[in-house]
């Protein structure tokens, strides 16, 4: 199994053939020191470092691996076209208005690549699960929603989705089982405010994904113990470590 949330690569050559899972996880834009605009995204080894920190350890388990990628470098518009590590650009950090789906599908085919490795390593895309914090969240609901269905989940850390975003319309003509979401999402979000965490959860239900949200009392955009174990809880309900049967 494999969380591909964005741990860094490297990790990928430290597991044996009992790893049958995996946990993507994406992510960029931490923010904890505060929201001026020389802030950039964070790296795989950065949000890993991070967790380690709120968590008083690494997110491991004995039966998965989990993969920090790290996002390229790209000029950002929010940042006067700065260069960030930033999985797609946005117009602005809004709700409102269009994403800016020409580098939102560019690096769903570049992380395509990357399920696609796991799968050649024995993973079934059914034991993979997608996720990330803020735009590594919303990266992750594009990629699993609209490319990946058959993945076993998605989880959302302070992320949205745009009113109209291309998600809501490929899921408008969907008959297929969609993985679920665990989303969390601090009250006190100043940069990704906590009700459109809240409207992208309730859009994707109404749309057929069992869903659930996390609110988390003054809590800004940032991650918070709690929340992390919460998280951890559901990977393994998601992704049970499988029990070999024996014939003998």
């Amino acid at each position: 199994m494999a969380v591909l949330g964005f741990i860094e690569l490297p990790l990928l050559e430290h597991y044996g053939p009992q790893i049958t899972r995996a946990v993507i996880h994406y992510t960029t834009q931490k923010y904890p020191y505060g929201f001026d605009e020389s802030i950039h995204g964070d790296t795989g080894p950065g949000i890993r470092a991070w967790i380690k920190q709120v968590l008083n350890q690494d997110l491991a388990f004995q039966h998965i691996k989990v993969i920090y990628p790290t996002a390229p470098a790209r000029p950002y518009t929010p940042m006067r076209g700065a260069l960030s590590t930033v999985w797609f650009d946005r117009w602005k950090i809004s709700n409102e208005g269009p994403e800016h789906i020409e580098t939102i599908d560019s690096m769903c085919h570049v992380l395509t690549d990357l399920i696609d490795d796991e799968v050649k390593y024995g993973i079934s895309k059914n034991r993979i699960i997608l996720g990330g914090f803020s735009m590594g969240g919303g990266m992750a609901m594009h990629l699993a929603y609209r490319y990946h269905q058959e993945v076993a989940g998605v989880f959302a850390l302070s992320s949205f989705l745009n009113k109209t975003s291309a998600v809501y319309q490929a899921l408008q003509k969907n008959e297929n089982v969609l993985p679920e979401l665990f989303q969390c999402h601090g009250t006190a979000d100043e940069l990704v405010l906590h009700s459109w965490g809240e409207e992208t959860n309730k859009m994707l239900k109404s749309l057929g994904v069992a869903t659930s949200f996390h609110s988390f009392s003054n809590l800004n955009h940032e991650l918070h113990k709690t929340e992390l174990e919460k998280l951890r809880s559901w990977i393994v309900k998601m992704l049970p470590e499988e029990i070999a049967v024996s014939n003998g």
